[in-house]
């Protein structure tokens, strides 16, 4: 009976699967396996390893599971497959007992008096490490012993020496430089070189080189074999390849290549992310069937490595992207915006918004009394409560205005229940800040009034500045009447506009005022004072 893994698309994260135990897949930290990723249930689907398949059941999970791109309720994994639970994929790879039939070696094929040897290589699958020639006819492997099993036992101790080590360096430069320099410790090499692909054009660009006398200018790889490399995604070996009529190109004569052997990097997704090239200038036929064996499974250590070290430097990227979204966002809407490029445009675009202000009544009476320290301590502990509030309730904050605080919802990230978040906000800032009058009462500091005025519209919502700085922030009509219904609420008082009440889903209890004409406006609005949620409906509703 088979057992799978599920190796994750990056390649940094693998799950073994029991056979016929259930595994449930999810967020919470008591699940069988933790994937923590907002997109991601905290019970998000049930695994069970069965025969030669994995049954699937998707447990009311948010974002769905997915079997091979198609959303099911139940379904049935095989090797190969692809599973994606929300936005995070895994590929089911089967794992290969002790004991099993080795992996193929490589194939010979004769080409005049050369002989070229290839074997495919899979990002998913280890290479097998075996070989034909025996410990007696054995190439440029550093390993010395009497018995082929001695042999074989000291080349996966060697491979686990070079896992530790590369998995351990998550820095890409002395990564490569890590590779570079162990090849030299396993192998009887006269030149390493790796080459990375570029990620924009799609060549293979030498990245380092260093020669056994310590030259470290980068060498020019021969073409013929590079693409021979990327086009059939094989491992070659070529004895005296300056005579090899399959890899006849200048560069190989002259360079005066005599033995070549070059492995490509592959990913767990058979993604070409480079090539290790190793050769000897001045020995014909000295690679064995086993060094290529050997150069492929460094070479897929080399590649969990260099995908490791991306990974890393990505996430440190959007740690700090996410950080400086965290400062304006709701924690789970960075992260909604950090994982969706292009979410946020330089330049803007018109969209409905509802705008919140808030503002502490008489506060600049009460801060002539206060020293500066004491202004900036009140403040600080005020904006983190109030900020707090808003998040809550999935807002953006947009900017602090001297003691006032202006909120958005429906940008840059839209909800269809928006204008009730930004009223349930409202509501629950003035509950706040009853509590912390109580706490201030008791401390003998002065307590505050805070009047919030709400409206909804269509607004211009964008980067607005200079070249030298911009700022996300929306202009227009409803922003206006918010400010000035903000202006005129009195203390604990929340005042909406006619617009908002005719777009909230949920029953408003309100007051019904008098028309006001507000300063900067020709026409009157009509204003109301909400109280709580109520039986009452919204005018026009």
């Amino acid at each position: 009976m088979p057992s799978f893994r599920l190796v994750s698309s990056s390649g940094d994260q693998s799950f073994e699967l029991p056979p016929g135990r259930s595994v449930v897949v999810g967020r919470g930290v008591a699940t069988d396996i933790a994937i923590y990723d907002p997109t991601i249930s905290r019970r998000h689907a049930e695994l069970i390893a069965r025969g030669d398949a994995i049954e699937v059941r998707d447990l009311g999970s948010s974002n769905g599971t997915c079997i091979n791109g198609s959303r099911v309720a139940e379904g049935r994994l095989v090797v190969n497959d692809s599973v994606t639970f929300g936005k995070v994929t895994y590929k089911v790879r089967e794992i290969r007992p002790a004991g099993a039939e080795p992996l193929p070696l490589p194939e010979p094929v004769a080409t005049g008096s050369t002989i070229v040897r290839k074997l495919m290589v899979s990002g998913g699958a280890a290479a097998g490490i075996t070989s034909r020639d025996g410990p007696l006819n054995r190439g440029q492997l550093r390993v010395a012993a009497a018995t082929a099993e001695e042999r074989q036992a000291k080349k996966l101790s060697l491979l686990l020496q070079v896992a530790q080590k590369l998995t351990g360096e998550l820095e890409l430069d002395r990564l490569l430089r890590a590779v570079v320099d162990m090849t030299f410790q396993v192998m009887e090499v006269d030149r390493v070189t790796i080459l990375l692909r570029n990620e924009t054009t799609g060549e293979m660009v030498p990245t380092l080189s260093k020669s056994r006398l310590g030259d470290t200018q980068v060498q020019s790889v021969p073409r013929s074999i590079v693409d021979k490399v990327v086009e059939e995604r094989v491992a070659v070996v070529s004895h005296n390849a300056a005579a090899d009529t399959r890899f006849k190109g200048r560069s190989i004569v002259m360079q005066s290549v005599r033995s070549a052997m070059c492995s490509p990097l592959l990913d767990a997704r058979d993604q070409i992310l480079g090539l290790l090239y190793v050769d000897n200038l001045s020995a014909p036929g000295s690679f064995s069937d086993e060094d290529l064996q050997f150069l492929v499974a460094f070479s897929g250590l080399a590649a969990l490595g260099i995908k490791n070290s991306r990974f890393a430097e990505q996430s440190r990227r959007d740690a700090l992207v996410r950080s400086n979204f965290e400062r304006y966002f709701a924690p789970n809407v960075a992260a909604d915006i950090a994982q969706q490029d292009g979410t946020i445009r330089l330049g803007g675009e018109r969209r409905a918004v509802t705008v919140l202000f808030s503002d502490i009544r008489g506060f600049t009476a009460m801060a002539e009394s206060m020293g500066p320290d004491a202004i900036a301590r009140f403040l600080s502990e005020y904006f983190s409560e109030m900020v707090e509030v808003i998040f809550e309730h999935g807002g953006t904050l947009d900017k602090f205005i001297g003691d006032a605080v202006m909120a958005l919802w429906g940008a840059p990230i839209a909800h269809s229940d928006d204008p009730d978040r930004a009223l349930e906000a409202a509501l629950a800032m003035q509950r706040v800040i009853e509590e912390l009058n109580r706490g201030w009462a008791g401390s003998g500091r002065p307590e505050i009034g805070v009047g919030i005025g709400i409206s909804h519209g269509e607004v211009f919502a964008g980067n607005i500045g200079s070249h030298r700085r911009l700022e996300y922030t929306v202009l227009g009509d409803a922003v206006n009447v918010a400010a000035r219904l903000c202006a005129e609420a009195g203390p604990g008082e929340v005042l909406v506009s006619e617009a908002l009440l005719r777009v909230v889903r949920a029953p408003v209890e309100y007051d019904y005022l008098p028309e006001l004409g507000l300063k900067g406006k020709t026409q009157v609005v009509q204003v109301y004072r909400v109280k709580t949620a109520g039986p009452a409906s919204p005018p026009g509703g």
